[in-house]
């Protein structure tokens, strides 16, 4: 039937979080529907009223745009949310004093006090940047500028800021005054290295939606 065709085709044109893609889907399908009643309301059999109401819909090449659109927003936020949520851990592995390399050191490391103070730094502006991100999606997307560039910027924000602070992670756990060794190594991969890749892979998948 000419309604089942046009949501295969969308459905394969469209790539996304799995969730907001089977509602927007839905949403279609419940469009298409309300449209093949009206149509049959008025005389029309079942599949003609269904071809009437698809190609009041739109073609595949017009509507499918749009809902990528949607897609990429959705993936931005669910970005931006692990970001967060990522960052917001991070204090506990840096607490001062609470892991050998964030002890009291016995002789000052100017690198590793200078990496200190720009991981917070940083850190504090990459967390704000999720947070404004996540409001962007939510209550940004209002404004068509913001609808535009949304995505990629999230996306770019997200892998430049995992990027920069695992890297300054790891260099401040090998620069420190204290042997490391492995438990500090594991320690921050797992919760410093690990979930800011995570993240990456996501923002990644952020950018390819975005250009989709």
């Amino acid at each position: 039937m000419p309604v089942d065709e046009y949501l295969a085709a969308l459905s394969k044109q469209l790539s996304g979080p799995r969730r907001r893609k089977a509602d927007l889907l839905a949403e279609a399908g419940d469009h298409l529907t309300d449209a093949t009643e009206a149509f049959e309301a008025d005389g029309f059999d079942r599949y003609d009223a269904e071809k009437h109401a698809v190609a009041d819909f739109g073609a595949i090449e017009d509507v499918a745009p749009r809902y990528q659109a949607e897609l990429a927003i959705s993936q931005s936020r669910r970005t931006a949310l692990l970001l967060f949520a990522a960052l917001i851990i991070q204090p506990i592995v840096w607490q001062s004093g609470a892991w050998i390399w964030t002890s009291v050191p016995d002789q000052a490391t100017p690198l590793n006090d200078l990496l200190q103070t720009v991981v917070r730094a940083v850190g504090m502006v990459v967390i704000a940047g999720a947070v404004l991100a996540v409001l962007a999606t939510g209550i940004g997307v209002r404004y068509p500028v913001v609808r535009e560039h949304l995505s990629r910027a999230t996306a770019l924000f997200t892998l430049g800021g995992s990027a920069l602070i695992a890297g300054i992670g790891v260099t401040m756990t090998a620069t420190s005054s204290h042997a490391p060794g492995i438990p500090a190594y594991g320690i921050v991969g797992t919760f410093v290295v690990l979930p800011l890749a995570l993240v990456s892979v996501q923002a990644a998948r952020c950018l390819r939606l975005a250009r989709a």
